[in-house]
């Protein structure tokens, strides 16, 4: 076997491999949650992101502690990755007392301040105000801490969107502002939406920098969030990874997506990223078949183990509900 280089991306095999473990694990966890929720055990609304994970790695890979999200519906690898213990990501899905919120609450809303997690909302795009100002606070405090504001391209069409970029943009804030353009907004294709092809020419109006990159290469994400975690840690202000991906699924588990064609999400998944790091990794000798099993062997037991503590962990009691209140 020829000696093993670090790669142009400066990622040591073992670091390549703690990827790789990453988007299998967020794949694992999101086809359990699609089955689990068929079958009536989930109480949460699911929204899966099978088909994104290289944006989650690519982008959460190597962040600090420190540093902020701001995640969407469709973005749990990014708790998993800041920290989040599995087991207690599908205890949120299932609303018990073990979860984030102690059953208050769906996934979609949680947060977790000590690992820097900011919960969404319901409102798509509103996050990235809040971005901008977790941002500012950053700056104030003359840290150089980072925050990661993720969201769709149909969001960028809200005037949130536009309000939180050029706010940011103004104040040289440091923040990257990643779009993950699945190509639908619910049900509406981005044709009928934008008169543009790429949401990140949108970044030039508010003096920064926006590109756009292949989503499902989970190396190619993870240079360009290099790039600008380092511009915006250097005081050079934000950035926009616009991210071209698909989701394999439905805007939700209850959305038959009707809209699109078969050819259309055969030719999307015949681009899944998964398969594509994996030759990437076996190619550079870096993953063979016993590091895969391995890999894979140890994702199933933490799914298997989460989903075990989820269902036997105990729902919230009545009474509880008018604690953690405040006025």
């Amino acid at each position: 076997m020829p000696p093993i280089k670090r790669t142009k991306f400066k990622l040591t095999p073992e670091q390549l491999l703690e990827m790789f473990y990453w988007v299998k694990l967020i794949r694992a966890f999101d086809e359990r949650l699609s089955i689990l929720v068929k079958q009536g055990k989930v109480r949460s609304g699911v929204y899966t992101g099978i088909g994104q994970e290289a944006i989650i790695v690519g982008t959460c890979y190597g962040l600090r502690k420190e540093d902020f999200i701001c995640p969407l519906h469709r973005d749990l690898g990014s708790f998993l990755m800041k920290g989040v213990e599995p087991r207690v990501m599908m205890s949120q899905m299932f609303a018990k007392v073990t979860g984030l919120s102690k059953g208050r609450d769906s996934a979609l809303h949680s947060g977790v301040d000590g690992l820097g997690i900011f919960g969404n909302t319901s409102m798509l795009g509103s996050n990235l105000p809040v971005a901008a100002g977790l941002a500012l606070t950053f700056k104030m405090e003359k840290t150089d801490n980072v925050v990661i504001a993720y969201f769709g391209e149909g969001a960028s069409n809200t005037g949130d969107f536009h309000e939180g970029l050029n706010f940011a943009g103004v104040q040289q804030l440091p923040v990257v502002f990643v779009c993950e353009n699945n190509q639908y907004a619910y049900s509406v294709p981005s044709e009928k939406s934008m008169a543009i092809d790429d949401v990140a020419d949108r970044a030039h109006g508010y003096g920064f920098d926006g590109v756009a990159i292949n989503g499902n290469d989970v190396l190619a994400v993870y240079q360009a969030t290099q790039g600008a975690l380092a511009r915006a840690r250097g005081g050079d202000g934000p950035t926009l990874i616009e991210c071209k991906t698909y989701r394999w699924h439905g805007h939700s588990e209850h959305d038959k997506a009707f809209y699109r064609t078969d050819e259309e999400l055969a030719m999307w998944k015949s681009r899944d990223p998964i398969p594509t790091f994996t030759t990437y990794l076996r190619t550079r000798h870096v993953l063979d078949d016993a590091k895969q099993q391995e890999i894979e062997g140890k994702v199933k037991a933490t799914i298997d183990e989460a989903v075990d503590f989820a269902m036997n962990a105990p729902d919230p009691a009545p009474e509880d509900a008018v604690t953690d209140l405040y006025a």
